[in-house]
């Protein structure tokens, strides 16, 4: 489990910014010759006024000048190179976070993906994961820096005038008293930003998504109220950690004006006049002075670490959940395909209703199973357990009398091939989406031969660049019915022994419907293929045909058997003419 103090947090974080301990440390050695330049220049100004001013001295006039130059260049060298090694490490630090966030995600169960929305995930990736960074490196050498800057500042003071620098000592119980109050408020209002940028993303990505729904159904009203209320929800949160930081800097701001009646009460007294001259006074009054900024800057930087805290605890969550179990070691190569439901059972978690009740079936390999059933009877459940996307809640799967749960994960998801309703495609070239199941290189010639084969090499022709068009984003360059082509060229080309079908030819017309089927049943010949389908001309050439309801095997049998049930479920799906009726899963 994630370590949620603040301490904890701090440390998993560091253990990211020392693996680049080389430039953190040049970055850390940089902010102290920022300070120590600051610290010089204030010192000379004792000389400066005492010397040059109150009473010149030729001699000591002539090396002022350099040291003065020092002190600016020792600044300009240090500022220079701390910001920039702290950017270089926070870079690198966002990278290297997004990548094993990115990584996790690949990795994670698909019930993950159902318990939470995809905004809530990227802005993680995005949002968080740069408030993570800005702790880590910026707040970090940003604080370091000023504490470095108060040290030297409070040196000058103490090597000027000790008594006067007692006064200094003001701040410390109101700084003490600020970090330990409003913590835990920062934190909290921190979490909660988080959780509302997720919120933000969502509706967003929702809304421009199913941009065509929105407009369709009038949907727009209701969508900008929508992101109106999360919006305003985000904006009050951020108005409350700015008045919460400028309540923390109001305060150090008035115990530093306080700290500097006080120096002046006391550098008036009978009791300091003699000590105390028009240079040191000078000295110790600007040094305190200039302590003001760093310390109400250590407040603010303060938030800004409680902020990156409270996206790190969402981000070391994330990581920290476990990955999809792949506990098995058998690789058996290509299975033959030889499929077997034993008694399986299924529930999704935190519902009250199981998905699947006692799954008896046996599907032997190369042959064609048709799932039929009405929608919500557990069809496309029963193909997610064959991949593993979940496990069964009771009983065991079998391929080629091996359980699955024995197979290496990446082994048995090797032997399956995926075209579904939802065609999925990448922001790539048509010839890298259909190349996109087989690793490594793959020849032109192969790919070609699979777009001939799924009908879709008549459409490429036409593009603009052919194979090397890109199809947009989700394939939004090209209609319903080429994106169903190139996944179905893309399950042709992968050539697994398991095939299914999830209503892989919903989209086409008629025409294209016809010359893809033809496809799919040379595909199939020497497959074993799982269907769900409303079309009766794929149910038909079935081998079996196997009707769900209500997550149990309703009926099993041929199609001409089934039909000839005048009461049987499947014949009374028929009669409402299946076959025409919107793809379900």
């Amino acid at each position: 489990m994630t370590n949620t103090s603040s301490a904890g947090l701090y440390r998993r974080l560091l253990a990211y910014v020392v693996r680049q301990r080389l430039i953190f440390g040049l970055a850390l050695a940089a902010v102290a010759l920022d300070a120590a330049g600051q610290g010089l220049f204030f010192y000379l100004l004792r000389p400066l006024v005492d010397e040059t001013i109150a009473a010149p001295d030729p001699t000591f006039s002539l090396w002022l000048p350099g040291l003065v130059l020092a002190a600016v260049l020792l600044r300009i060298v240090g500022n220079f190179g701390g910001v920039f090694g702290m950017e270089w490490v926070g870079r690198r630090l966002i990278a290297d976070l997004r990548g094993e966030l990115f990584a996790r995600y690949l990795e994670l169960p698909a019930s993950h993906f159902d318990r939470e929305s995809s905004g809530q995930m990227i802005s993680r990736i995005t949002y968080n994961a740069e408030q993570v960074a800005q702790a880590a490196t910026t707040a970090l050498i940003g604080s370091v820096r000023d504490v470095f800057t108060v040290i030297a500042l409070v040196t000058v003071m103490i090597i000027q005038s000790w008594r006067l620098t007692l006064t200094m000592l003001l701040l410390v119980p109101v700084i003490a008293l600020v970090v330990t109050v409003i913590s835990h408020r920062f934190r909290r209002i921190s979490g909660r930003i988080q959780d509302s940028m997720g919120d933000v993303t969502h509706v967003t990505e929702e809304a421009v998504d199913g941009h065509e729904v929105v407009k369709i159904f009038g949907g727009q009203a209701r969508e900008r109220a929508a992101f109106a209320r999360i919006n305003e929800g985000n904006r009050v949160l951020h108005l409350r950690l700015t008045a919460t930081q400028l309540v923390s800097s109001s305060m150090i701001q008035l115990a530093a004006g306080l700290a500097v009646i006080l120096l002046l009460v006391i550098a008036a007294s009978d009791f300091m006049r003699a000590e105390v001259t028009a240079g040191i006074f000078m000295s110790v009054l600007a040094a305190m002075v200039a302590c003001i900024p760093p310390l109400k800057r250590l407040t603010k930087m303060h938030a800004v670490i409680e902020k990156g805290l409270a996206a790190a605890d969402s981000i070391f969550r994330l990581l920290d959940s476990p990955a999809e179990p792949d506990s098995g070691d058998i690789d058996p190569g290509r299975v033959k395909g030889r499929i077997e439901f034993r008694s399986v059972g299924f529930q999704y978690p935190n519902t009250d209703q199981a998905a699947l009740k006692d799954i008896e079936l046996s599907i032997p390999a190369g042959s064609v199973t048709a799932l039929v059933g009405r929608s919500g009877s557990g069809k496309s459940t029963l193909v997610k357990l064959l991949p593993r996307f979940y496990l069964p809640s009771s009983g065991k799967i079998l391929i080629d009398d091996i359980d699955i749960a024995d197979f290496r994960l990446a082994a048995l998801r090797r032997q399956v091939a995926l075209v579904s309703q939802d065609v999925v495609l990448f922001n790539d070239t048509v010839a890298a989406n259909i190349a996109y199941g087989v690793p490594g290189e793959v020849s032109r010639d192969r790919i070609i031969e699979a777009a001939r084969q799924a009908h879709a090499l008549e459409f490429i022709e036409r593009l603009p660049q052919g194979l090397d068009t890109p199809v947009g984003e989700d394939g939004a360059l090209l209609s319903g019915g080429q994106r169903q082509r190139l996944a179905i060229a893309r399950a042709l080309l992968k050539n697994a022994p398991i095939l299914i079908l999830d209503e892989a030819t919903s989209a086409l017309d008629a025409e294209s419907e016809r010359a893809v089927q033809a496809a799919l049943e040379a595909l199939m010949s020497d497959r074993t293929t799982l269907v769900i389908a409303h079309r009766l001309a794929t149910v038909r050439k079935a081998d079996q045909v196997v009707v769900l309801d209500q997550g149990r095997i309703h009926e099993l049998g041929s199609h001409e058997a089934l039909l000839a049930r005048a009461d049987g479920l499947y014949h009374h799906l028929h009669r409402l003419q299946l076959q025409d009726s919107p793809a379900e899963a």
